[in-house]
Formats: C-alpha cells, structure tokens, sequence
C-alpha cells in the first residue's frame, strides 16, 4: 500500500446524480501532486502538463473497475518526447517525463501546451491487471490544443466510454501546485433507468452545470467536495460514496534493479560500465541504484 497523505485533501470523491443516475467522479490533489512533481527537475511550463496528466489518470482511472494499473501516455515529436502518468487501483500515484533541451517558455505557449509541448503523436491509455485479465489499450492521436481537448476527442472516438471531463491546475505563489478534476459519465443505453430522450436531456443539463465549475473551485482546499457538488447538482440530487486516498508510490525495488542487471548482455555491461559501475535509475522516483564489478559477477553467477 502506498503511504497514505491527508484524506481530507489527496482524495478521489465517487457521487451520483440522483435524479439521472449520472456517475462521477471529483478528484482534489495538493501534497501528492507535489510530491510526484518534486522528485523531477523540470521547467514549470512541464511540470504544469504533468499535473494535468496526473489528474486525468487519476479521473480516468477512478471511473473503472480494475485492480492493477491505469496508465495514461503520451508520446510525440516536440520537445517532450514522452509523458506518463499511472495509478494503481489502492491510490498509488507516480509520473514521468522525457524532456528535450528546447522548452518554450509560458508565453511562447499561449493556451496551446500539447502541439507546442508534446507537438504531432499519440496518447495512449492502458489498463494493465496483469496476468488475470486481458491488457486493455485505447489509442488516439494527439488532437487538441489542450490535453482536455485531446481526452474529449478519446471520449467521441470510442463507442464504450462517454464522458465529460473538466480540470483546473494551479501554481501557487509558494510554487506549490494544487490540482483538481471532475468528470461525469454517462450510463450505456441498456443500463438507462429514464427513456432515452430523457436521458439525452439530463445528459445535456448535467454537462452544463459541470461546464458552470470555476477552476478556483476544483483547487480551493477551503471548499469540500462535498460541498463543491452539492453547489452544482442539489437541484437534481447528489449522493457521495466513500473517498478513496491517493498518494505517491514508486514501484521501483531493489530486486527489479537486480533483474536488470541480469537482463544485460556482455557488451551492454561494458558499455554501461563507468569508473567500474553501472547505474540503474528510476525514471518515476528518480532513485538511483550503483552495481560495482564485484556486485555484477555476483548476481549474475546466481
């Protein structure tokens, strides 16, 4: 289990709208994103994608039933090569990036931080239960200004998963972030409790009053989730289930360092070799393992 921070705050908020039996999910970050964001020496203007990229795995894994790990990925040609972020199904919380030298500055990126950040590629999202269930893969390309934008265009291309999703991400002037996230999802036809023109209109005015959320709101740790929904769907009835915690949790360990080192031919253990160590880092957590000559010839003769 991973180290579990203040519920009160690092939390995933399951609730019903009643009168629709609309699904939905409210997600509030403050230490963990931090925490994740910290362990990586990144410019601002990335740490503010990966924040969205931890919120939405989050959102988007909250609304599953699985047990195992959600990952959400993207991969392209600007100047990140590669963003990462997954949760597991207790909470646990990590991410990464591959950054190039050539980071635009805030102001260069003007509301535009995928095609000026991560530029033409794709996001993938995957759910991995290991060996009891089937990998799941959802592949879109990279359309959108925003990776809000490029998320909703996963939502109109897949016939299983209809959703709306809105998120807020916020550096404050300690140059601390805090984050949140709300997603409503809409019930398959056959699962309908209202005829379907009745749900086609508690769709459209439940949409609505997600789109009426202030951003200020989804990151106000003075607000409660609680209260947030009741604001935006008493009219309708909301009903909240019990939160489920997030923190950070690296699944990195000694033993999986060991394996790779196993894993390497000859000639790569030369060529990784330096002053007589090979080093074996993390890209989550950023924790760095060091196997001397000695160490190598050991693991491997056993």
């Amino acid at each position: 289990m991973p180290h579990v921070t203040d519920v009160s705050d690092d939390l995933i908020q399951p609730f019903l709208i009643e009168s629709s039996g609309l699904r939905g999910r409210l997600i509030r970050m403050g230490p963990v994103i931090n925490d994740v964001i910290s362990r990586h020496d990144l410019p601002s203007v990335v740490q503010g994608l990966m924040a969205e990229f931890i919120v939405v795995a989050t959102t988007l894994s909250a609304s599953l039933k699985f047990e195992g790990i959600f990952t959400l990925q993207a991969k392209g040609n600007g100047p990140i090569r590669l963003m990462a972020a997954d949760v597991t199904s207790e909470g646990g919380v990590r991410a990464y990036a591959r950054v190039g030298k050539d980071i635009p500055t805030a102001k260069h990126i003007q509301g535009s931080p995928v095609p000026r950040l991560l530029g033409a590629g794709y996001l993938a999202f995957t759910v991995d239960q290991g060996d009891h269930a089937e990998l799941y893969q959802g592949i879109v390309e990279l359309q959108g200004s925003t990776l809000i934008e490029c998320v909703h265009h996963y939502f109109q291309q897949s016939d299983q998963f209809e959703a709306a999703l809105t998120l807020s991400v916020e550096r404050q002037s300690d140059a601390q972030w805090r984050a949140g996230g709300l997603m409503l999802q809409r019930l398959p036809e056959d699962e309908l409790s209202l005829h379907k023109e009745d749900a086609d209109e508690a769709w459209r005015r439940a949409t609505i009053l997600l789109g009426s959320c202030k951003r200020e709101e989804l990151t106000d740790v003075a607000l409660s989730p609680h209260q947030l929904l009741l604001r935006l769907f008493h009219e309708d009835g909301v009903r909240v289930f019990k939160t489920h915690p997030l923190a950070f949790s690296c699944r990195c360990s000694p033993d999986r360092a060991e394996s790779i080192i196993n894993m390497l031919s000859i000639n790569e253990i030369d060529e990784y070799m330096v002053d007589g160590k090979i080093s074996i880092k993390c890209e989550f957590c950023n924790t760095e393992r060091w196997f001397d000559e000695f160490q190598i010839k050991t693991l491997r003769a056993s």
